[in-house]
Parts: structure tokens; C-alpha cells; sequence
């Protein structure tokens, strides 16, 4: 479902269990330029908050805090189909399938969506934000997860939640 106006921005936040030079994440790190590539090119995609631009970095610069095994991805989709298409549907679900491999299990919130206008490129403080509305007041139409939007229904099904990111 679109609605007017609005496009939906997503963060996903994640601790790493190793440095990112460290074999442990290697596999994770050597897919992310493929997965993020993918990402770009599907059908509904808008944006992405880029990193560096080095080669199998995606966007792991964008520390949070000061601890560099906090990563983060920031994207912003047409509507909550393509997004959750491109999440469960397509070879990031490979990786979202293994993810306890390369990140801890986060047991706080670590994943919000909102609604932001058209041409809104949100920053990752605004995100961070959203995050912790969400943590503070649990889903709302101004920071929500999967189960609050109705046209979501692949999270039912093909998510794996309490392993890790989300």
C-alpha cells in the first residue's frame, strides 16, 4: 500500500561480534557491496545511507557511539511491500537467516520504521530518534515495526525474531 506522500524509511541497527577486518564477520563483509547492489536495484527502492564508498565497507562507518562494532543501515523504500520483498524474498533473507553468525543478539529494540515525506533523506540521528520512541513508546504511527502495518504479512512467516538483528 502507498500512501500519499509518504515514502518508508527503515533502520536496522547491529553490534558485531568481531572488528570489521576480522574473519569472524569476513563472509558478512565480503556481501555486503553484492547485497547492498541488490538492494538498489529492486523495484521500490529509493535510498540509502552510503559509507565511504570503499569497496566491502557498505555502510559500516556510520559508527554509533564510539563503539566501531555498532553498524547501522538506513534506507528509505516507495512502500512497505518493496521493503519487505527485498527483506524476505531475495538473497538478503540468505544473510538475515544467518545473521546470529556475525551480530549479538541485541535483546533492546534495534529496528524502527516511520513514514517520511518524499525526497526526505532521513539522517541517522533523526533514525536513531525514531528508535528510541520506539523503545520508549512502543509502535506509533511516528515508529513502528512490521506488525504494526497491516499490508505487512512476510514478517508472519519468514522472519526469525530473538536471533540477533532484526
Amino acid at each position: 500500500m502507498t500512501r500519499e506522500g509518504l515514502h518508508l524509511a527503515e533502520l536496522n541497527v547491529g553490534r558485531l561480534v568481531a572488528d570489521t577486518e576480522d574473519p569472524r564477520v569476513a563472509e558478512f563483509m565480503g556481501a555486503l557491496d553484492r547485497v547492498n547492489a541488490m538492494g538498489k536495484r529492486m523495484p521500490g527502492f529509493v535510498w540509502m545511507m552510503e559509507g565511504s564508498g570503499e569497496p566491502g565497507t557498505g555502510n559500516t562507518e556510520a559508527k554509533i557511539g564510539d563503539d566501531p562494532r555498532f553498524v547501522s543501515n538506513l534506507t528509505v523504500w516507495e512502500n512497505v511491500e518493496s521493503l519487505e520483498h527485498f527483506v524476505f524474498n531475495t538473497v538478503h533473507k540468505q544473510f538475515y537467516d544467518r545473521r546470529a553468525e556475525w551480530f549479538e543478539l541485541m535483546t533492546d529494540q534495534h529496528f524502527v520504521m516511520w513514514w517520511v515525506p518524499i525526497g526526505h533523506q532521513p539522517t541517522l540521528d533523526e533514525a536513531l530518534d525514531r528508535l528510541e520512541a520506539r523503545k520508549r513508546d512502543g509502535d506509533s504511527d511516528a515508529a513502528f515495526g512490521w506488525a504494526w502495518l497491516k499490508e505487512a504479512t512476510l514478517h508472519e512467516t519468514k522472519s526469525c525474531a530473538g536471533v540477533a538483528a532484526e
